[in-house]
This record gives structure tokens, C-alpha cells and sequence, in this order.
């Protein structure tokens, strides 16, 4: 199966930046409508046989365009939505905090799934959800499947189950609202990560230990908000 995941487009919550992973979240931004409207002409040599999206409402925004572009029904699966936040919810992803949630999440990848959140899942949990809406898509035959999801989960589940990328690859590449990573592959064979954002990827690559949308955890605190996927300032 050629598997698509597609990062969600552009939501408040990106722009300003504080965790926010709770069910249904935000709608998207005039320019994640855009990006999500321009979706079906950048997705479109792709043979796309089945859509799914989370039960988070901005996958779903993105994911109508191309739907309705291919005829295509949304899947709406609860096992792809964001790693959930859980004692760390709106807090400041500059902060403690972020760093704490990107550490989680990347530890799970590195085999460490007993790990929790702090008042959230641990890596058994999320993993197995994840994993659950995968192995469905490849029970149903679909030759070319598209997964609308979320930035952190896409990279802690591509680090976790793809042969050919590693924590610190993933960690250090966050992932552009719209963002696509392509694998091939079957649960029972195994994953390989055709391409990250357009680029091919043919081996590991090693980077440096990252915090939150993949920056380097000393940089952190140091840096301007940017838009980081799950995350929003209260106003």
C-alpha cells in the first residue's frame, strides 16, 4: 500500500502556538483554507483510493476539497488525531512544558512506550491507535491511501514503524501545514518512507536533538513563536 500522511492546514492554534490537542480544536485559518483548497491539484498523480481524517475538525476542513475533487467519502478515525496534551494542555510551547511533550512523544518512537504524558496516554496507547486505522486501511485493498492527520503523531508514528527514518530525522523536520510524507509498505512487512515533504529519503540521516516543531531544545526558549502544529495562545 502507498500510504499518503498529510499534516492538517493552518489553524490559529499554529499561529500563536501553545499545546492544544483536545477534541474538536480549531477550524482552519483563510490561508489553511487555501492550503487545504490547493490540496487536490498537489496531490494530483496520486491514485488516492481511500480518505481518512481525524475526529479534529481542522483534518476534516483540509480533507473536503480533495474529497470532494476525487468523489470521495471521509473516513473520520478517532486513532490518527493529535497526541493528546493531557496535563500539558495550553500550556506555552516555548516552555518546560513543550519541551516535556516533544520528549514524550519522540521517547515512544525510541521504544520507550510505557512512558505517559503527564495526564495523558502513554506510547502503547497512542501507538496502537495509530496503528489500528493503518492496519484498516490495509485490510480494505486500497492501493493508495490519504491519512489527513497531525504533525507530532505523523512523526512519532514515521519514526516509530518506518525502516528507513530514525528520532532524530523526524525530530528535526517538522512538517509545513500540508506537509505529505509518503511511505510504502503493509503492517506485516514493514514501512519505507518514500519521500518527507517532496525530498526522497534513501537512508537514515542523523540531527540534532530537537524540542518542539523540531528545533533544537537550546534554542527553544530562545526563539519567536512560529506556527507548530497543535499549538495556540490564549488571547
Amino acid at each position: 500500500m502507498r500510504l499518503l500522511l498529510v499534516r492538517h492546514g493552518q489553524t490559529p492554534s499554529n499561529v500563536d502556538f501553545l499545546l492544544d490537542t483536545a477534541i474538536p480544536g480549531a477550524a482552519l485559518t483563510p490561508l489553511g483554507e487555501r492550503q487545504a483548497a490547493a490540496l487536490p491539484e498537489a496531490l494530483a498523480d496520486e491514485d488516492i483510493e481511500a480518505l481518512y481524517a481525524s475526529t479534529l475538525i481542522r483534518t476534516q476542513l483540509t480533507a473536503a476539497p480533495l474529497a470532494a475533487a476525487r468523489g470521495l467519502d471521509v473516513r473520520v478515525r478517532d486513532g490518527i488525531r493529535e497526541i493528546s496534551a493531557g496535563d500539558l494542555e495550553m500550556l506555552d510551547g516555548h516552555s518546560e512544558a513543550g519541551r516535556t511533550y516533544m520528549e514524550t512523544v519522540f521517547a515512544w518512537s525510541a521504544g520507550d512506550i510505557e512512558r505517559r504524558m503527564p495526564g495523558g496516554e502513554n506510547g502503547v496507547e497512542a501507538l496502537a491507535r495509530y496503528d489500528s486505522v493503518i492496519a484498516e486501511a490495509a485490510d480494505s485493498g486500497a492501493g493508495t491511501v490519504a491519512m489527513v492527520s497531525h504533525g507530532a503523531a505523523i512523526r512519532m508514528w514515521v519514526a516509530a514503524r518506518a525502516d528507513n527514518v530514525d528520532i532524530d530525522f523526524a525530530a528535526a523536520r517538522p512538517l509545513d501545514n500540508t506537509g505529505v510524507v509518503i511511505l510504502e509498505g503493509s503492517p506485516s512487512d514493514g514501512w519505507k518512507t518514500l519521500t518527507w515533504e517532496g525530498a526522497a529519503v534513501g537512508s537514515t540521516v542523523p540531527a540534532a536533538e530537537a524540542g518542539p516543531a523540531g528545533r533544537p531544545l537550546d534554542e527553544v526558549e530562545q526563539r519567536s513563536p512560529r506556527p507548530g502544529d497543535g499549538l495556540r495562545r490564549r488571547r
